[in-house]
Protein backbone atom coordinates (compact mmCIF):
# COMPACT_ATOMS: atom_id res chain seq x y z
CA UNK A 1 0.00 0.00 0.00
CA UNK A 2 1.18 3.51 -0.83
CA UNK A 3 0.48 6.45 1.49
CA UNK A 4 0.50 9.96 0.04
CA UNK A 5 0.29 13.01 2.32
CA UNK A 6 -0.54 16.49 1.06
CA UNK A 7 0.03 19.40 3.43
CA UNK A 8 0.51 23.13 3.18
CA UNK A 9 1.33 26.27 5.11
CA UNK A 10 -2.06 27.97 5.21
CA UNK A 11 -5.73 27.61 4.33
CA UNK A 12 -7.27 28.27 0.93
CA UNK A 13 -4.07 27.66 -1.03
CA UNK A 14 -5.17 24.59 -2.99
CA UNK A 15 -4.44 21.56 -0.80
CA UNK A 16 -7.85 19.96 -1.31
CA UNK A 17 -7.71 20.69 -5.05
CA UNK A 18 -4.35 18.91 -5.24
CA UNK A 19 -5.71 15.87 -3.39
CA UNK A 20 -8.82 15.70 -5.56
CA UNK A 21 -6.77 16.19 -8.71
CA UNK A 22 -4.40 13.34 -7.86
CA UNK A 23 -7.30 11.03 -7.00
CA UNK A 24 -8.85 11.78 -10.39
CA UNK A 25 -5.54 11.42 -12.25
CA UNK A 26 -4.63 8.08 -10.67
CA UNK A 27 -7.92 6.15 -10.37
CA UNK A 28 -6.12 2.82 -10.62
CA UNK A 29 -4.78 3.44 -7.10
CA UNK A 30 -8.30 3.06 -5.64
CA UNK A 31 -7.62 5.72 -3.03
CA UNK A 32 -9.02 5.90 0.47
CA UNK A 33 -8.89 9.62 1.31
CA UNK A 34 -8.71 11.44 4.64
CA UNK A 35 -9.29 15.10 5.47
CA UNK A 36 -7.84 16.03 8.87
CA UNK A 37 -9.26 19.12 10.58
CA UNK A 38 -8.12 20.38 13.97
CA UNK A 39 -10.13 22.87 15.98
CA UNK A 40 -9.82 24.87 19.14
CA UNK A 41 -11.07 28.00 20.90
CA UNK A 42 -14.15 28.01 18.69
CA UNK A 43 -12.12 28.51 15.50
CA UNK A 44 -11.56 25.91 12.81
CA UNK A 45 -8.04 25.40 11.52
CA UNK A 46 -9.44 24.52 8.11
CA UNK A 47 -10.94 27.90 7.34
CA UNK A 48 -10.37 30.22 10.31
CA UNK A 49 -14.11 30.67 10.75
CA UNK A 50 -16.27 30.06 13.83
CA UNK A 51 -16.03 26.33 14.25
CA UNK A 52 -18.78 24.09 12.92
CA UNK A 53 -16.62 20.97 13.01
CA UNK A 54 -16.23 20.75 16.78
CA UNK A 55 -17.44 17.34 17.90
CA UNK A 56 -20.26 16.77 20.34
CA UNK A 57 -17.92 15.30 22.93
CA UNK A 58 -15.28 17.95 22.20
CA UNK A 59 -12.63 15.28 21.59
CA UNK A 60 -12.50 13.54 18.21
CA UNK A 61 -14.73 12.34 15.42
CA UNK A 62 -13.97 10.25 12.35
CA UNK A 63 -16.84 10.35 9.86
CA UNK A 64 -17.08 8.43 6.62
CA UNK A 65 -18.42 10.60 3.81
CA UNK A 66 -21.11 8.83 1.80
CA UNK A 67 -22.59 11.69 -0.24
CA UNK A 68 -20.70 13.02 -3.24
CA UNK A 69 -22.75 16.22 -3.29
CA UNK A 70 -22.62 17.23 0.38
CA UNK A 71 -20.31 20.16 -0.36
CA UNK A 72 -17.55 19.06 2.02
CA UNK A 73 -13.91 18.51 1.13
CA UNK A 74 -14.32 14.82 1.87
CA UNK A 75 -17.20 14.77 -0.64
CA UNK A 76 -14.90 16.33 -3.22
CA UNK A 77 -12.62 13.34 -2.77
CA UNK A 78 -15.50 10.96 -3.51
CA UNK A 79 -16.54 13.00 -6.51
CA UNK A 80 -12.97 12.81 -7.80
CA UNK A 81 -13.08 9.02 -7.61
CA UNK A 82 -11.94 7.98 -4.13
CA UNK A 83 -13.19 4.55 -3.09
CA UNK A 84 -13.80 5.78 0.46
CA UNK A 85 -13.44 9.16 2.13
CA UNK A 86 -13.18 10.22 5.78
CA UNK A 87 -13.33 13.50 7.68
CA UNK A 88 -11.17 13.38 10.81
CA UNK A 89 -11.85 16.10 13.40
CA UNK A 90 -9.80 16.57 16.55
CA UNK A 91 -8.95 19.27 19.03
CA UNK A 92 -5.63 21.00 18.41
CA UNK A 93 -2.85 18.72 19.61
CA UNK A 94 -5.10 15.67 20.04
CA UNK A 95 -4.67 13.93 16.70
CA UNK A 96 -3.07 11.00 18.54
CA UNK A 97 -6.50 10.08 19.87
CA UNK A 98 -7.80 9.58 16.33
CA UNK A 99 -4.84 7.50 15.15
CA UNK A 100 -6.22 4.07 16.18
CA UNK A 101 -9.27 4.63 13.95
CA UNK A 102 -7.14 6.07 11.14
CA UNK A 103 -4.76 3.10 11.29
CA UNK A 104 -7.71 0.71 11.24
CA UNK A 105 -9.00 2.29 8.04
CA UNK A 106 -5.50 2.34 6.55
CA UNK A 107 -5.30 -1.42 7.07
CA UNK A 108 -8.42 -1.79 4.92
CA UNK A 109 -7.23 0.59 2.20
CA UNK A 110 -5.52 -0.34 -1.04
CA UNK A 111 -3.80 3.04 -1.11
CA UNK A 112 -4.34 6.20 0.93
CA UNK A 113 -4.09 9.94 0.49
CA UNK A 114 -4.25 12.20 3.55
CA UNK A 115 -4.65 15.98 3.62
CA UNK A 116 -2.73 17.04 6.72
CA UNK A 117 0.63 18.21 8.01
CA UNK A 118 0.25 16.94 11.55
CA UNK A 119 -0.27 13.33 10.46
CA UNK A 120 3.48 13.24 9.78
CA UNK A 121 4.04 13.02 13.52
CA UNK A 122 2.53 9.53 13.40
CA UNK A 123 3.15 8.22 9.87
CA UNK A 124 6.02 8.04 7.41
CA UNK A 125 4.29 8.27 4.05
CA UNK A 126 5.75 7.12 0.76
CA UNK A 127 5.52 10.70 -0.46
CA UNK A 128 4.80 14.06 1.18
CA UNK A 129 3.84 17.06 -0.93
CA UNK A 130 3.79 20.55 0.59
CA UNK A 131 1.58 23.17 -1.06
CA UNK A 132 3.09 26.64 -0.72
CA UNK A 133 1.95 30.09 -1.82
CA UNK A 134 4.68 32.72 -1.48
CA UNK A 135 2.07 35.51 -1.52
CA UNK A 136 0.34 34.24 1.65
CA UNK A 137 2.23 35.33 4.77
CA UNK A 138 0.54 32.95 7.22
CA UNK A 139 2.67 29.86 7.90
CA UNK A 140 1.29 27.18 10.20
CA UNK A 141 3.72 25.72 12.72
CA UNK A 142 2.82 22.19 11.62
CA UNK A 143 3.88 23.04 8.06
CA UNK A 144 7.15 24.61 9.17
CA UNK A 145 7.93 21.66 11.43
CA UNK A 146 7.74 19.12 8.59
CA UNK A 147 8.79 21.23 5.62
CA UNK A 148 12.21 19.59 5.43
CA UNK A 149 10.49 16.22 4.92
CA UNK A 150 8.77 17.31 1.70
CA UNK A 151 9.50 15.19 -1.36
CA UNK A 152 8.33 18.10 -3.51
CA UNK A 153 6.78 21.52 -3.04
CA UNK A 154 3.89 22.76 -5.15
CA UNK A 155 3.92 26.47 -5.94
CA UNK A 156 1.79 28.66 -8.22
CA UNK A 157 3.60 28.70 -11.57
CA UNK A 158 6.50 26.85 -9.96
CA UNK A 159 8.22 29.99 -8.68
CA UNK A 160 9.12 30.52 -5.01
CA UNK A 161 10.59 33.99 -5.53
CA UNK A 162 10.77 36.03 -2.34
CA UNK A 163 8.01 34.68 -0.07
CA UNK A 164 6.07 36.81 2.39
CA UNK A 165 6.75 34.27 5.15
CA UNK A 166 8.50 35.45 8.30
CA UNK A 167 10.96 33.20 10.11
CA UNK A 168 10.82 30.41 7.51
CA UNK A 169 14.07 29.59 5.74
CA UNK A 170 14.04 28.38 2.14
CA UNK A 171 17.03 26.23 3.13
CA UNK A 172 14.42 23.78 4.44
CA UNK A 173 13.49 22.97 0.83
CA UNK A 174 16.91 23.37 -0.76
CA UNK A 175 17.28 20.73 -3.46
CA UNK A 176 13.61 19.71 -3.24
CA UNK A 177 11.75 19.58 -6.58
CA UNK A 178 9.53 22.63 -7.11
CA UNK A 179 6.49 21.76 -9.20
CA UNK A 180 4.01 24.19 -10.68
CA UNK A 181 0.33 24.61 -9.90
CA UNK A 182 -1.64 26.59 -12.45
CA UNK A 183 -5.03 27.30 -10.88
CA UNK A 184 -7.67 26.30 -11.68
CA UNK A 185 -5.51 23.33 -12.76
CA UNK A 186 -3.73 22.40 -9.55
CA UNK A 187 -2.44 19.02 -10.74
CA UNK A 188 -0.21 19.09 -13.80
CA UNK A 189 0.98 16.14 -15.85
CA UNK A 190 4.43 16.72 -14.37
CA UNK A 191 3.05 16.29 -10.85
CA UNK A 192 1.11 13.16 -11.81
CA UNK A 193 4.22 11.59 -13.33
CA UNK A 194 6.29 12.58 -10.27
CA UNK A 195 3.84 10.96 -7.87
CA UNK A 196 3.38 7.87 -10.04
CA UNK A 197 7.13 7.33 -10.23
CA UNK A 198 7.57 7.70 -6.47
CA UNK A 199 4.82 5.27 -5.56
CA UNK A 200 5.60 2.88 -8.39
CA UNK A 201 2.10 2.65 -9.81
CA UNK A 202 3.34 1.93 -13.34
CA UNK A 203 1.45 4.81 -14.92
CA UNK A 204 1.37 4.75 -18.70
CA UNK A 205 0.23 7.83 -20.62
Amino acid sequence: MAILVVGGHSRNIGKTSVVAGLIAALPEMRWTAFKVTQFGHGVCSANGEPCDCETADHTIAVTEERRRASGTDSARYLEAGAVRSFWVRTRQGQLAEAMPRIRKELERAENAVIESNSILRFLRPDIYLSVLDPAVADFKESARLYLDRADAVLVPEGVLGKPEWKGVSLKLVAGVPVLAMRPPVYVTEELVQFVAARIGCGLVR
